[in-house]
């Protein structure tokens, strides 16, 4: 079976073909999408683990339903949108979402009233479909302008649910409702301009708001945008565009499952049975599968191939996660040919890697290996002024690169010094040579360690010094 990133990368030998293959994955995804399902890299987790990835802690979920229980409105809706849509943790459960919403709703909280109007016009095992009790909370919130109301009571007059069809009426309230950011608003305005349905039919327009509701996230916006760029109407047509639009949708299909059952399986230990669900998703075109069996590869947590071949398999899925545009993945490509994992050491590609993830990702980690790698001349020219640029655009970059950066200046500045001494004295030329004997090739970074070292107590002997006068 062909997976999906197979076909993208493959678009350009048989373009209309690939359009017919990612669009029959992305027609069996479900609309409504179902819960959220969390993406989480782990080489991301293991950067940030204050995050969570993601996850509502317990302690503060239980904080919550403590404020929900002693009446906080705010507590309640916000229970009520978790159970409602499922994630952080939380599985979808519509009765006790139903339970906040209600007592939410009965403050008069206008998001309470919309979320309520969508589950009894959706109905549910726990909510009995009802057309006029969803048209009572929609145009209740609607009244106090929220935009989900707005949305829900132009979905009724659209389809003519337990009132008279009003096309005009539902365009008004979908403008409202869009003009607000909501997302339903904005996908449906695309629908009623697409279709001509009570206005004036404008491709160019249902493009706008296809657009802006695929920038929320909206399965039906990726799709109908796919659909809009696959067949050139309102815009030119593009089967590569189509493609990766078409895949975003297949993306979201129940089998993405897998997943979050990957990422439950690393959490609980069982390192074998998560790198073989994500190897499966990986196979499939899923990014995030295939830089997180990269990094289990490449942390050395799985036992089930030799070390060379461990190496070879995690430089592959690198490679993939990078062709998609994964940041990390495009450093840790540049770090495999300079270390020579999986691979030969090679500077020049390495150097390539690093470049591409400075110029189409603004990383600071590779402007900080480019600045090194000018500074000792390792597959490019040695350059010590571009090595300063580049620190300096590092530690602009991200506030975690000061420190390093910091050193590498300190060690710049040593250099600075030596070649002036060197330019002016015999003795000095001889000196590198003589400290890398003693020392070894990192002899400078031992130096610059030592004195930093050395300003640090300074500083502190200088602070001791002060409060004790």
């Amino acid at each position: 079976m062909l997976s999906v990133g197979q076909l993208n990368r493959n678009h350009a030998k048989r373009p209309t073909l690939t359009c017919q293959y990612v669009k029959h994955f992305a027609s069996e995804v479900n609309p409504s999408g179902g819960g959220i399902i969390h993406r989480v890299r782990l080489f991301d987790e293991e950067e940030n683990q204050g995050n969570n990835a993601g996850q509502l802690d317990d302690d503060l979920l239980q904080y919550y339903q403590f404020l929900a229980d002693k009446g906080d409105v705010q507590a309640q809706v916000g229970l009520g949108q978790l159970n409602y849509q499922g994630g952080r943790g939380i599985e979808q459960n519509h009765q006790r979402a139903f339970e906040y919403f209600t007592q939410a709703a009965e403050t008069g909280d206008a998001t309470a009233q919309a979320f309520l109007g969508k589950m009894y016009a959706e109905g549910n095992e726990w909510v009995k479909q009802d057309n006029n009790t969803a048209f009572k909370y929609f145009n209740k919130a609607a009244d106090q302008h929220n935009p989900i109301g707005q949305s829900g009571l132009g979905m009724l007059y659209l389809h003519g649910r337990g009132i008279e069809k009003d096309l005009t009426k539902a365009f008004q309230l979908f403008q409202a409702a869009a003009d607000q950011g909501w997302v339903d608003g904005q996908l449906q305005l695309g629908t009623m301009y697409y279709s001509g349905l009570g206005v004036r039919r404008d491709y160019k327009m249902a493009v706008k708001y296809f657009n802006l509701a695929s920038q929320s996230g909206h399965i039906l916006g990726f799709y109908n945008l796919a659909q809009m760029h696959a067949t050139g109407t309102g815009v030119m047509r593009s089967c590569h565009t189509a493609t990766e639009l078409f895949k975003n949708v297949a993306e979201r299909g129940t089998w993405s499952m897998m997943l979050m059952n990957a990422h439950s399986a690393y959490k609980m230990g069982d390192i074998q049975s998560a790198l073989m669900q994500y190897t499966f998703a990986a196979e499939l075109g899923y990014e995030v599968a295939q830089s997180n069996v990269a990094f289990i590869l490449d942390q050395g947590e799985s036992s089930m191939f030799g070390l060379n071949e461990t190496y070879q398999r995690a430089l592959l899925h690198w490679q993939r996660a990078a062709a998609q545009g994964y940041t990390n993945a495009r450093v840790k490509l540049g770090d495999y040919h300079y270390y020579g994992y999986g691979t030969s050491v090679d500077y020049e590609t390495a150097a390539l890697h690093y470049r591409l993830a400075f110029e189409q990702q603004h990383s600071a980690q590779a402007m900080f290996n480019l600045g090194y790698m000018h500074e000792r001349g390792l597959g490019m020219k040695k350059d010590i002024h571009l090595a300063k640029r580049f620190y300096d655009m590092a530690a602009e970059t991200s506030p975690d690169a000061y420190i390093p950066v910091m050193f590498a200046l300190a060690k710049l500045g040593v250099f600075f010094a030596m070649e002036y001494a060197q330019e002016n004295s015999d003795f000095w030329r001889h000196v590198p040579t003589m400290f890398e004997s003693y020392f070894g090739e990192f002899w400078d970074m031992y130096i610059i360690t030592a004195l930093i070292g050395i300003n640090i107590m300074l500083g502190v002997y200088v602070l001791a010094r002060r409060n004790f006068i």
